[in-house]
């Protein structure tokens, strides 16, 4: 779609020729004379770009007082404002108004051209920026209400405001550079910079250019390393393990005396950094395959986190799901859904081997292919048989129930203690085991709940109800 200019001059000149040169590169233009033709036209078709006159003659407003209306009803529409007796101080009380630019009359057409190419590029890259931060910023802080979590969170609170160095373990996709950030957006440092140093994606060759930087040679400028980008800020060694041991022995060095020198150079270059360092594996069986540095361990796992894998606390998966389902849905422009109760209960089930990364694509991707059965439309619950079959498999059974051909076929009291059986297993993996909880929900008293739990057979040992002891 091409992008769309209103020109606002008094001047059929000047209008006449803006409109030639813009058409001539492509842009579709719309002219206005005065100001009450201009706001017509910017209401209609809302353009891409305005290039506003600041002298209006025989006009209700003037060119100042149509830029403030078009921001206000507007504000990310690029103006460029153009006058043939502009001094300095209207440009610049324009560009104060919130104009992108200001061009004097006459102008040369390459440079105005120019500008409406720049003017362009910055709304598109502001809107890309937004889209970016809107899908990426899905996690600011580590979700979830379970002890597990609540026990995280209050470490990083105490961890925080100190400079000490933290180490975080963790299964991957589990929230551990999340940690990470809530660490430095917690501390002292939280208007400085954050850098991100992935450690599994760096070769060997690389990887100290990357750390320390390189000195300027010949024709080639300095360019500088993360340790010095994250001055006063904070560094992120991500997937620390897999850094080669050559360079682990040189930030050891870089940690000890917080200097460091560039790589082709002969001066040392002090920083003042606090490094966090995050891994998935286990630190000390590499040590003790002299793939890690001890001392570089004790360096970095001055304070040691771990964040839980999504298995070990399912009792906060419905909040999350329920989280990403809405995040999406508003990113892809798509009508928000809900999750079934059988469904929750399959994802509660599941041992979720790629932690919060895997349920957050799960949920994008039951958004868009979930089906509907066509009286709600995007608002008809996801259910359990909707899922893959990976994720329901280990779901109590009535997730997977056809009623028509299993209950219907039964005596009465077998169908009903089928039933009660898989109700009860449903209701207590959506309340993460808790006897108390569940036997609020369904009414009935805790003590009646336990009896009916033995009399039905329905044991701790199954995997559906991996928590019946009071919590």
């Amino acid at each position: 779609m091409g992008h769309e200019i209103l020109i606002v001059d008094d001047e059929p000149d000047i209008r006449f020729l803006l409109e030639g040169i813009l058409g001539d590169d492509g842009y579709e233009t719309y002219s206005a004379a005065n100001s009450d033709e201009a706001v017509q036209l910017f209401r209609d078709h809302r353009p891409s770009l305005v290039i506003l006159d600041i002298w209006l003659q025989n006009s209700k407003m003037d060119g100042m007082e149509l830029l403030r209306l078009f921001k206000s009803e507007e504000p990310d529409v690029p103006i460029l404002m153009i006058s043939g007796h502009g001094t300095i101080e209207t440009a610049v009380a324009s560009l104060h108004e919130g104009a992108y630019d200001f061009i004097e009359k006459p102008f040369r057409s390459d440079r105005l051209l120019v500008v409406v190419q720049r003017a362009l590029e910055a709304v598109q890259l502001k809107q890309e920026n937004a889209e970016l931060r809107l899908r990426a910023g899905v996690q600011k802080t580590l979700m979830g209400n379970s002890q597990l979590m609540m026990a995280l969170r209050g470490q990083i609170a105490r961890v925080a405001p100190t400079n000490s160095r933290v180490l975080i373990t963790g299964p991957a996709g589990a929230g551990k550079e999340v940690a990470a950030r809530m660490i430095h957006a917690q501390s002292k440092r939280a208007d400085g910079a954050f850098v991100v140093l992935n450690c599994a994606t760096l070769s060997p060759n690389s990887f100290e250019e990357e750390l320390f930087g390189v000195e300027a040679t010949g024709d080639q400028p300095a360019r500088r390393g993360v340790l010095e980008r994250a001055h006063r800020g904070t560094l992120l060694l991500d997937e620390v393990a897999d850094m080669p041991l050559e360079t682990q022995g040189k930030i050891v060095r870089a940690l000890q005396m917080r200097t460091f020198g560039r790589v082709g150079g002969h001066s040392d270059t002090k920083v003042d950094v606090r490094v966090i360092a995050t891994t998935s594996r286990d630190l000390q069986e590499e040590i003790a395959a002299r793939r890690f540095r001890e001392d570089l361990f004790y360096r970095l796992a001055v304070v040691p986190l771990k964040v839980p894998a999504l298995s070990e606390r399912p009792e906060d998966i419905p909040a999350l799901a329920k989280y990403f389902l809405e995040s999406c849905a508003q990113s892809a422009g798509l009508p928000p859904r809900e999750l079934s109760v059988d469904a929750l209960a399959s994802l509660q089930t599941y041992e979720w081997p790629g932690n919060i990364r895997e349920l957050r694509n799960l949920m994008e991707r039951m958004l868009i292919m979930a089906p509907t059965n066509g009286n709600g439309g995007g608002q008809d619950p996801i259910r359990a048989d909707a899922l893959p079959e990976m994720v329901r498999k280990g779901a109590p059974s009535m997730t997977r129930l056809n009623a028509d051909a299993d209950v219907m076929s039964l005596p009465l009291r077998e169908a009903r203690d089928k039933f009660e059986t898989q109700y009860l297993q449903v209701q207590l993996m959506r309340f993460g085991g808790n006897i108390s909880r569940t036997a609020n929900f369904v009414c009935m008293e805790r003590s009646a709940l336990h009896r009916k739990l033995k009399q039905l057979g329905v044991t701790q040992e199954e995997r559906s109800v991996t928590a019946l002891s009071e919590r």
